[in-house]
């Protein structure tokens, strides 16, 4: 007895035929001597896995800009579409000093 319809190749389910319990496939094919079948599951265990914040561990590039708040010449940057497709991408800049935010429009 196997899991899988041997006419179609399709994977069977049980089927309840009055008092009797059966293999059953969509395309009509029936166990004739079904056995008990027993559905077992495991799930691995998984590592932990450790977060870390973006602001311990700057990844972004770093370019010579100056910070409009604490005046410092150093920014991390990154591009990001905000208006429509057909338009220029912006700039975003976050001072390596004191983590001021702003935008730049080409």
């Amino acid at each position: 007895m196997g899991l899988f319809c041997p006419k179609c190749g399709m994977l069977m389910r049980p089927k309840k035929s009055g008092e009797k319990k059966a293999l059953a496939c969509s395309c009509g094919y029936v166990e004739k001597k079904a056995e008990p079948v027993k559905l077992s599951d495991s799930v691995a265990r998984k590592e932990k896995i450790d977060v870390i914040d973006r602001d311990e561990t700057e990844t972004l590039p770093m370019m010579e800009a100056e910070c409009p708040k604490c005046s410092h010449k150093k920014a991390y940057y990154w591009l990001q579409q905000t208006r429509a497709g057909d338009e220029a991408e912006t700039k975003f800049l976050k001072c390596e000093k004191c983590k001021h935010l702003w935008r730049e429009y080409d």
